[in-house]
């Protein structure tokens, strides 16, 4: 009996992490949208003062750019959101699949391959470089610079 749960349990854990509670409340709570879609009434229309409209002109306005924005964005999303949802998913599970199966090898197969050049360079570089320099620098380790000033 105690078998039987632990598999189900199991079962209910692998469930989750695929189809995992969402917040109906707090729909961005990454705040990837934060200053982005942020456009009210009063960013798009502002009257300045001394070019007032009449106030039924301006209370209607603002409610139909509310309630337009509003129902637009409803039946955009709800016409559009579930193709885009799936257009998203297939791009970013083909972004993944081409960075696990190979981006990442290719990576690490380059960073083994250049370790073995990068050896035999390094002693080249050490083998007649370093002693090239060294003769360089103890050559130029006794000039002098003066600086005078001539009126």
């Amino acid at each position: 009996m105690a078998e039987q749960r632990s598999e189900l349990e199991e079962r209910i854990i692998i469930k989750d992490q695929h189809t995992k509670e969402i917040d109906l409340v707090n729909r961005d709570p990454k705040h990837i949208n934060e200053d982005v879609v942020k456009v009210d009434f009063e960013d798009v229309i502002a009257e300045p003062v001394g070019t007032y409209s009449f106030d039924g002109v301006w209370k209607t306005s603002y409610t139909t750019f509310t309630v337009s924005k509003y129902w637009c964005y409803r039946l955009l999303s709800a016409v559009l959101g579930i193709p885009l949802a799936v257009v998203w998913g297939f791009l970013f599970a083909l972004i993944s699949f081409c960075h696990i199966w190979a981006v990442v090898p290719c990576i690490k197969s380059y960073l083994i391959e250049i370790q073995c050049v990068s050896r035999i360079y390094s002693l080249c570089i050490h083998t007649f470089c370093d002693p090239l320099f060294e003769a360089l620098s103890k050559i130029c380790s006794n000039i002098r610079v003066a600086v005078r000033k001539e009126i």
